[in-house]
């Protein structure tokens, strides 16, 4: 059975930085695509970034330059570094992995002063 468990959210202010996880198990990120995804107050969910199982990266535009994914395939987690933080980043962020098909249960960024 495949869990995703998201971490590392809360309230910082703009121009902050957070440091979001996602621990798995029951599947590695070594041989699956995955990928971060947030969702905005009455706004669709959106993907942020998409990491394939080679490690490659595909952004979001509105994060390129500031979020950056990782991965420690020893802790089966997946890192999503945000720097430069604004209000418009505030949302709920998940981890998907395969992309779409198992879900966590979000943690939610705040970006208010």
């Amino acid at each position: 059975q495949v869990q995703l468990v998201e971490s590392g959210g809360g309230l910082v202010q703009p121009g902050g930085s957070l440091r979001l996880s996602c621990a798995a198990s029951g599947t590695r990120f070594s041989r699956n695509d995955m990928g971060w995804y947030r969702q905005a107050p009455g706004k669709q969910r959106e993907l942020v970034v998409h990491i394939a199982s080679g490690g490659s990266t595909n952004y979001a535009d509105s994060v390129k330059g500031r979020f950056s994914a990782s991965i420690d395939n020893a802790k089966n987690t997946v890192y999503l570094q945000m720097n430069s933080l604004k209000p418009e980043d505030t949302a709920d962020y998940y981890c998907s992995c395969p992309p779409g098909a198992y879900w966590g249960q979000g943690t939610q960024v705040t970006v208010s002063s």
